[in-house]
């Protein structure tokens, strides 16, 4: 892509996500989705293979839809409490809007778009998709939150979890098995988003961190499938390893990043007093658990491949100092947890 184009391209993405961020009307607010959406589907299709111009369609029909429904429902809304406050929402349309910004997040049952948008486009923009492209929903839907209705987050956030562990076991593409890890990842905020929205942004913020460290990973090997990540030893053993860690941190194994946010969703919803909801929650993450674990065997511990005589040749790898910077922070923040839920 011409270089001019791909800078105009990401600064509306930013341009997009912050004009959401600071809106306090609705409008404003759909202005901003929209130019997210619209910027981010030349990325998707720089390289015109059918398989990008599919998946950019599928979401350009998906967020449109989300869009028109958001749109829809705040109108309606202006025109029964006479305000386009966000903050400001009568009953009837909370739970449309609240489905809406789920349906552009990627929650289940409203997920179908993501795992096939994501394996039709490249790694890079895959990243975008997977991390910066959901604040702005996820900022709309933590300003939203005391109003939602706590059965539909918890149904909506059971069901991702769910889902997110039972779509990753089967898969081969590791691009789908991040679009699967999004959505059980997802389905944590939700789930505790009425009962404690700071632990929400927390577990949101910790998602992005590890995320992106598994996509800068990826992109540094270059791999797409389960079959080139086996083979990746030889390139770079220490990002192998390092991408091995990354797998558990996502997975929530202690003393990695990721137990973090689990064990304090636990510790919330148990003084809650929903004690089943923490055990069924613990249950359908071990799903997860499986394939993340499936995964980091296949890097470490499935037959080597052929290594050549001097394995130096294959170590051309050029790791950058964001792929070093994203693993260590997705490796070792849980004992800084305290510090951030302070700050936050």
């Amino acid at each position: 892509m011409n270089p001019t184009a791909l800078m105009i391209m990401l600064l509306s993405l930013a341009i997009g996500t912050t004009m959401t961020l600071m809106s306090h009307h609705w409008l404003l607010a759909w202005i901003g989705l929209e130019i997210n959406t619209l910027a981010i589907i030349p990325l998707m299709t720089k390289t015109p293979h059918p398989r990008a111009i599919e998946a950019a369609t599928k979401y350009f029909l998906t967020q449109a839809s989300a869009s028109a429904l958001i749109l829809f429902s705040a109108t309606m809304n202006a025109w029964k409490t006479g305000e386009w406050s966000i903050t400001l929402l009568s009953d009837p349309y909370t739970i449309t809007l609240s489905m809406a910004l789920m349906m552009k997040l990627g929650l289940a049952p409203l997920h179908f778009w993501l795992p096939e948008v994501i394996q039709g486009i490249p790694l890079s923009t895959g990243l975008i998709l997977s991390t910066w492209q959901k604040i702005a929903p996820m900022t709309l839907l933590l300003q939203i939150s005391h109003l939602t209705d706590l059965k539909l987050l918890i149904t909506m956030g059971l069901t991702s979890i769910l889902i997110g562990g039972w779509g990753g076991i089967n898969q081969t593409q590791l691009r789908k098995i991040m679009a699967f890890s999004s959505i059980g990842h997802l389905g944590w905020m939700v789930l505790i988003l009425k009962f404690n929205p700071q632990l929400t942004l927390f577990n949101f913020l910790l998602y992005i961190t590890m995320t992106a460290a598994m996509f800068f990973s990826l992109m540094s090997i270059s791999s797409t499938k389960i079959s080139e990540i086996s083979s990746s030893w030889p390139k770079s053993p220490i990002l192998v390893t390092t991408m091995m860690l990354v797998l558990l941190s996502l997975a929530g194994l202690p003393p990695l990043t990721g137990f973090s946010p689990k064990l304090l969703i636990i510790l919330e919803l148990t003084k809650q007093n929903t004690l089943l909801l923490a055990s069924v929650t613990m249950l359908a993450s071990l799903l997860a658990l499986f394939f993340y674990l499936r995964l980091t065997y296949v890097m470490i511990l499935t037959l080597p491949p052929h290594i050549p005589p001097s394995s130096t040749h294959w170590r051309t790898t050029k790791n950058s100092p964001l792929t070093a910077t994203m693993t260590t922070l997705a490796l070792l923040i849980f004992p800084l947890s305290p510090t951030f839920l302070l700050i936050i």
